[in-house]
Formats: C-alpha cells, structure tokens, sequence
C-alpha cells in the first residue's frame, strides 16, 4: 500500500507507543517520515531504523513542542530540506495525574503547554506552508477522557477536551484551501503504562469495553494513516473514536 507515496510526514511524540506506531504505519503507506521526538533520542533512532531497514524513509528530529521558536525553527527546516509538510500529526503529551485539590500550578501548566500549546504550535507552523500547497492532513490525538472526563485527569481531560475543539475550527479556517483537519481519540491502550497494570485491574478496565480488549497502537496508526490519505479527502472536523465501544 502506497497511497502517501511522495508525501512528507511530521509526527511528534514518535519515538515510542502510540506515535512510533503511527510512524511505521505512516511510512508503510510511503510517506517520508519526520519521527519528532523530545527527550528519547535512542527510541526515536530506533524507530527510524526499523522504517529504513522495511524499505522506508524516515528521520529523526528533536522538537519541543511546548516551545514556539523551536517548532517554527523545525518545520522551517522540514520544508527547507524535503520541500513540504504534507502530514502533521499531533501525537506528543504529557500526563500529570492528580485529584483538582492536589494538582500544583506547575503541573496543570505544563500538561496545557504539552498537549494544548503544543498542538497549537505545529499546527500554526505548517499551517502556511499547506495553505500555499493547498493541500494538507492534520490529524490530533485527543483521548477519551477529553470527552468522558475522568477521576484525577482534571488537566489532561481539560487539554484533551480542548484539542477538539481547536480542530475544529483548524477545519473550519483551512478547508477551503483543502486542507483537513481531524482527532483520533483513544481509549484504553496498551502501552507502557497500562502494560503495568496487574491482572485484576486489567480484568476491570476490559468489562468497560464491549469489544473485550485493551486497544493497540497499531488500531490507533490505522485510524491516523487512513485519515492522512485520499480516502478521507472529504472528512474534516470529525473525532474519530478508538476505543472498542467504551465510549459510543
């Protein structure tokens, strides 16, 4: 399958779970991969040698997302270097968990500047460069809880909740230069966190989901490449539910 053959993806986050993930399916579809990554260099080196040693292309690229100068810094050097940025996909987050009373100042700003800002920042940074191509797929990853709310996630659900909503009216203001713009949100998936969990409480969450499984990030790179290339030419706005019927 080459339906992104030609194209250049951005995917922050990209260095483990969910985002490498959509990396490798991203490059398996053909695109040439930005695989963004904060502080997990070696993961992030990992994920672009399994795209090469498969046939792909892909690199590897710090960004902090949080920071404005230095998102505007990477993809003016992306399009510099590869011409475009036909994909954004906004994987990076952040979590700081902790009931309303407890959550400190520090914490609550920095899942706001992670998973809110950050998305803001890349989104802002290519915005122009696919608006002058007039063509672009934005995809952002929000969760369930931004939809659901959850005990102790007060920030994260906040940041998640907004996310939804600044994409759509990302679609709104690009459409009409054909650029789209949508949210995949997950449930519960496995990753390193959840692979911790101990068997009751993995017995517990699966009740909740009619589908009787935690998700994989390969269900989650799915949804993302689909929503990345022509099949979903004419789907914007929308938030994409991952979750094996946990939230319908």
């Amino acid at each position: 399958m080459t339906t992104l053959a030609g194209d250049v993806a951005l995917v922050t986050g990209a260095s483990r779970g969910i985002g490498a993930a959509i990396a490798r399916d991203l490059a398996g579809a053909g695109a040439h991969v930005v695989v963004g990554y904060r502080t997990q260099r070696e993961g992030a080196e990992r994920v672009v040698a399994d795209i090469v040693a498969g046939g792909g292309a892909a690199e590897a690229v710090a960004i902090d997302v949080a920071s404005t100068a230095e998102v505007d810094a990477v993809v003016r050097d992306v399009v510099a270097r590869l011409g475009k940025v036909d994909v954004l996909v906004n994987n990076a987050g952040v979590s700081a968990d902790a009931l309303i009373v407890r959550i400190t100042d520090e914490q609550w700003q920095r899942v706001l500047d992670v998973n809110l800002k950050g998305v803001f920042n890349c989104t802002k940074a290519v915005a122009r460069p696919m608006m002058r191509a007039r063509r672009g797929r934005i995809v952002n990853l929000s969760s369930v809880v931004g939809v659901t709310g959850n005990t102790g996630q007060a920030a994260y659900a906040a940041a998640k909740a907004g996310i939804i909503g600044f994409t759509k009216s990302t679609a709104r203001e690009l459409a009409s230069r054909n650029v789209t713009a949508n949210v995949v949100a997950p449930g519960l998936i496995t990753t390193d966190m959840t692979e911790t969990l101990d068997a009751g409480a993995r017995a517990m969450y699966q009740t909740m989901i009619p589908l009787g499984r935690l998700g994989r990030a390969e269900d989650v790179a799915a949804a993302v490449t689909f929503l990345a290339g022509p099949g979903a030419s004419y789907i914007t706005g929308q938030v994409l539910h991952i979750n094996g019927g946990m939230y319908v």
